[in-house]
């Protein structure tokens, strides 16, 4: 009888530890999946505002993703990141995705 416990016991912890690694692993997977999401959207925020600051400004939103750069200081990582902007008019503000490059 004794015996028995023992291995249920044993059988006990180790199917604890795996769910215990698998949630981890889940968690790390979701939690990545956020942040990356989370950078995304900071990163077209970011665009967004340059373009308003550049309406304010200038009376237009700007023509190109480049006069951003040029004239606002905009910095954009091209490795990992595709900004796709589209221009609509000078007075409508343009839309913006913003796609992360996983695989290379």
């Amino acid at each position: 009888m004794r015996l028995i416990s023992k291995h249920r016991f044993l059988a006990t912890v180790i199917l604890a530890a795996v769910i215990l690694i698998a949630a981890v692993l889940i968690w790390a997977g979701i939690s990545s999946r956020s942040s990356m999401a989370d950078q995304t959207e900071s990163i077209k925020d970011t665009i967004m505002s340059r373009a308003l600051q550049c309406y304010v400004i200038e009376g237009a939103y700007p023509e190109s993703l480049d006069y951003l750069k040029e004239n606002y200081g905009l910095a954009v990582n091209t490795e990992d990141y595709r900004i796709v902007y589209i221009p609509y008019a000078e007075n409508l503000p343009p839309e913006v995705k913003v796609i992360y490059l996983k695989d290379k």
